[in-house]
């Protein structure tokens, strides 16, 4: 009885460490969102960001707020976390601690899919802003069929390494058709591709807010639903089969929902690399490897991520700025490195 309360007592701990962990993560975002608020090339002070938030700012500063600062720096949240539940999903049915959208090349069939659509019609029509997380669906769908695939043999499913040496292949490939498809571009086409492909978050108006809001508030719930299932698939498929689980279906369910989650981000923020993966491994870090409150926190972890990424890269060379994608590859290409030392260990 008393080993029963212990382990009670120590289980309540542990939740009640992990929610002030994810409390906490959430509180930085607050505060990065603020900071980022009074980042840019046209001052303004805290103050004024207040006055202007309630409507006592001037025309100019109400201009700057709302129309440039904050939808870009919504969408640099919502853009984080998607990406960061999606690779926490890809890592949980895969068991594999390197699976990331990026990395499988799921991003890559995304950003086709939106390259060819802008190809033809204009990116700031209305509709088509609609029609590019549908699109970029599509292509990450494909993408992610091929991949899983080619991975998967019959009696010995999915081998970590198989997957992401599958991945990286069909990365490859699909960025190399994407280099011959940029020869056919126009120059403003050309240069809005390059800009897309280097991850900035280049559809900072709330249209495209608006685009991606759905995604993320319909299939983020949806994951932290199947929590309980991820935690049975990261015991294997034999213990999850015995336990009652449907593998494979419930393999390719969460599969559509982390591309969904991946496909809408990338459809407005580009390229944006390594999310996927350095999300949920701080998270785990924090918080453990119970889907109940891993999700929460790789979602938090990755909106944090990209935010302050995207405030840095307008802030260290201004009045130019430095694409949020290349900001965080140069904090996720080592720590991939290091990941990956670690697993052949």
């Amino acid at each position: 009885m008393k080993e029963k309360n212990n382990k009670t007592h120590t289980q309540h701990r542990a939740k009640t460490k992990n929610l002030i962990i994810i409390g906490v993560l959430g509180l930085l975002i607050v505060v990065a969102f603020m900071i980022s608020m009074n980042t840019g090339f046209i001052k303004l002070t805290p103050l004024e960001v207040i006055r202007t938030l309630f409507g006592l700012g001037t025309e100019k500063q109400h201009l700057i707020l709302f129309e440039f600062r904050l939808p870009r720096i919504i969408i640099a949240v919502l853009v984080g976390m998607g990406l960061a539940v999606s690779g926490c999903v890809l890592q949980g049915i895969s068991r594999n601690a390197l699976a990331d959208p990026g990395i499988l090349g799921i991003n890559a069939g995304a950003g086709l899919a939106v390259m060819l659509f802008i190809s033809f019609f204009p990116s700031t029509a209305a509709t088509p802003v609609f029609l590019l997380p549908v699109l970029a669906f599509f292509g990450a769908g494909v993408t992610a069929v091929i991949i899983y695939s080619l991975a998967y043999k019959r009696h010995e499913g999915i081998s970590p390494m198989r997957l992401l040496l599958t991945g990286v292949a069909v990365a490859a490939g699909i960025s190399s058709a994407m280099i011959v498809l940029t020869l056919r571009l126009s120059p403003e086409n050309y240069q809005f591709v390059a800009t897309w492909l280097a991850g900035s978050i280049w559809g900072s108006n709330w249209k495209f807010v608006l685009s991606l809001l759905p995604w993320i508030l319909v299939l983020i719930p949806f994951v932290f639903s199947k929590a309980r299932v991820l935690n049975v698939l990261n015991l294997g498929d034999l213990t999850a089969t015995g336990l009652g689980a449907s593998i494979e279906k419930e393999r390719r369910i969460l599969l559509a929902a982390a591309v969904g989650l991946a496909g809408a981000s990338v459809s407005v923020s580009g390229g944006i690399g390594f999310v996927g993966l350095i999300g949920p491994h701080l998270a785990r870090q924090l918080v453990g490897s119970r889907h109940q409150f891993l999700i929460p926190a790789a979602a938090l972890t990755g909106g944090l991520l990209v935010l302050v990424a995207d405030t840095l890269g307008r802030w260290i060379l201004q009045p130019s700025e430095i694409p949020a994608g290349i900001v965080v590859a140069v904090i996720g290409a080592p720590y991939f490195l290091y990941l990956l030392s670690r697993l052949k260990d």
